[in-house]
């Protein structure tokens, strides 16, 4: 990956889940708190090392949300003030970064810089206010304790191997994601098909049998026709329905979903498949997508589809992984 894209897959994955977390406050502009937050949530190092010192959403919510509360105190405003609700951000609009939190993520992409998120933690915990030193004190640490952590996890990470197609007629992405939720329950959602619209952005309901979902069980499934905000979505008529086959169920371990559009048979199927681990602060997954081109259009498509491919496999994980972390972070 080229520190171009690397800063962009960066700043893309903190901007949602910083965002999405100010949204619970009611608020429009995400600052250095809700970087934080963002940061508590990575799979990446920068996340591992808080999770490692204790510092998970809950906890980390909780110091932000007490400095907020003390700093009101202090000017001597009595009124109360609401309680963060469920995330928001998807059925609202008119985001944006505050000028400080903005210039810092654009530090962490300078020459001579990672542009990753342990770059983004590293400015962070460096930043002159003040804000990391008081928010880690109050969750029992230091930013030389993080800055430690992150240092022996960075020197302990294994190299990073990418999963070849196993035929010429197929194409493949992953990720790594974390999400806070015991892997029991994680597993539960994800092996339950009725509950597949909340992480398939694609997918607006589910037809339920009811019981017990079996490997080899087929479901039908309909397109999401509007969007979280309201606004419709267009969707030709033969890709309005789907099946979706359970490939794969591992208990606690492995499930793959297999999608295809029964209208539209000349379309290519997908397998998204997840694996599970448990993790300091909940679970991890590696989530893959993998698709099937036809062969009697290889000559044309193979070539000029792979960067169109690596893209499109992009977008449709980050917005799977999101999905799935968003579900456990609601209150």
């Amino acid at each position: 990956m080229s520190k171009l894209t690397r800063y962009a897959v960066t700043t893309q994955s903190l901007s949602l889940a910083a965002m999405e977390e100010a949204s619970r406050r009611g608020l429009r502009e995400a600052d250095l708190e809700d970087l934080f937050l963002a940061l508590a949530l990575s799979d990446q190092p920068a996340g591992q090392s808080l999770r490692q010192l204790g510092i998970t959403i809950s906890t980390a919510r909780a110091a932000v949300e007490g400095r907020q509360k003390e700093q009101i105190a202090s000017l001597g405003v009595t009124a109360d003030i609401p309680e963060p609700g469920n995330i928001v951000f998807h059925e609202t609009g008119g985001y944006e970064w505050s000028r400080r939190a903005r210039d810092l993520i654009g530090r962490a992409g300078e020459k001579g810089r990672t542009a990753d998120t342990s770059a983004v933690l590293r400015e962070l915990l460096d930043e002159p206010s003040g804000l990391m030193t008081e928010l880690l004190h109050r969750l029992g640490t230091t930013p030389v304790s993080v800055l430690d952590e992150l240092e022996r996890l960075e020197s302990t990470r294994p190299v990073a191997t990418r999963r070849e197609a196993s035929s010429q007629f197929e194409a493949t992405g992953s990720t790594g994601a974390f999400v806070p939720g015991d892997i029991g329950e994680v597993w539960a959602f994800l092996a339950d098909p009725s509950r597949i619209p909340e992480w398939e952005p694609a997918i607006g309901a589910v037809e339920s049998t009811g019981g017990t979902a079996i490997q080899g069980m087929t479901w039908t499934a309909y397109a999401q026709l509007s969007r979280p905000d309201g606004k419709p979505i267009k969707v030709r008529e033969k890709y309005r329905r789907r099946t979706i086959e359970l490939l794969k169920a591992e208990h606690l371990t492995r499930i793959d979903w297999r999608f295809s559009y029964p209208d539209a048979p000349t379309s290519m199927p997908i397998i998204i498949g997840i694996g599970l681990e448990p993790t300091t602060g909940g679970t991890q997954l590696t989530i893959t997508m993998t698709w099937f081109k036809h062969q009697g259009l290889r000559s044309v498509l193979r070539a000029p589809l792979r960067p169109l491919q690596r893209f499109l496999s992009w977008i449709k994980l980050f917005q799977i992984s999101s999905s799935i972390s968003r579900t456990f972070r609601q209150t």
